[in-house]
């Protein structure tokens, strides 16, 4: 069992590296993280929609059953979610192109899964946070490339924010609040389990305050450019011009 779970992790490393590589072919006028982020995105929609099934189809429920034995399917998507993790926590290593906190996130994550797949159990809290995880990735993909090609600004670049930290405030704190107090409040998962739950947990809280930083700046410079456009009609509106200075 332990040789067919390491032999899936490999294969799944490979595979995340050929898809990387051929984006890196057909994207030879980007940059690597054009293409690093491609591969991203595309694990990101993947585990989405591999989690979800999991969580809300094939079961267990993780809130009534952490600490479950793994079934094949939790132990399939966990060997190919280790291995993009890995490959990641390499690309970013070598680019340094993270700072600590996206690396002890990528650690964590590494060192949870792994746990899993060894102790044979906990699979299904790991899934659901690797849902709760994945669930903004795609969207943090899409305004990274909406920079890169000069559409950030727009209509379309504000919608993506909004959904980014609505889902990031709602799943990951939110409901991830509730999952990790289910995992704590059951006697079945490892103490040591429970210790990465609020690790993992933490983690989230630290992107959090970022995140939230970020919207409370993007939102007062979108209202003064709103005053602005405003005092500028009413003066259009009276006058017929603009005042100059």
């Amino acid at each position: 069992m332990a040789v067919a779970m390491c032999l899936q992790v490999l294969c799944s490393l490979c595979g995340w590296l050929s898809i990387y590589a051929s984006f890196c072919h057909l994207n030879k006028h980007r940059s690597y993280e054009w293409s690093c982020r491609l591969v991203t995105f595309t694990h990101g929609v993947l585990s989405i929609v591999l989690s979800a099934y999991i969580g809300f189809i094939d079961g267990p429920w993780p809130f009534t059953h952490p600490g479950s034995p793994n079934t094949p399917l939790q132990v399939h998507v966990l060997c190919l979610t280790l291995g993009y993790f890995i490959f990641d926590l390499g690309w970013c290593i070598y680019f340094q192109s993270e700072g600590a906190l996206m690396l002890a996130h990528h650690t964590l994550s590494i060192l949870g899964i792994i746990m899993a797949l060894v102790l044979g159990e906990s699979g299904t809290e790991v899934n659901a946070v690797l849902f709760g995880s994945e669930i903004t990735n795609p969207l943090l993909q899409i305004r990274w490339f909406l920079r890169e090609t000069g559409h950030y600004h727009s209509f379309t670049g504000d919608v993506v924010d909004f959904l980014f930290v609505a889902l990031f405030t709602g799943v990951r704190i939110g409901v991830g609040a509730r999952l990790l107090f289910c995992e704590m409040v059951s006697p079945t998962p490892k103490w040591f389990v429970k210790v990465g739950g609020v690790a993992m947990y933490a983690v989230s809280w630290c992107f959090m305050f970022s995140i939230w930083r970020f919207a409370w700046k993007k939102s007062i410079k979108k209202y003064h450019a709103w005053r602005r456009r405003r005092s500028e009609e009413r003066q259009l509106k009276h006058n017929g011009h603009l005042k100059t200075h």
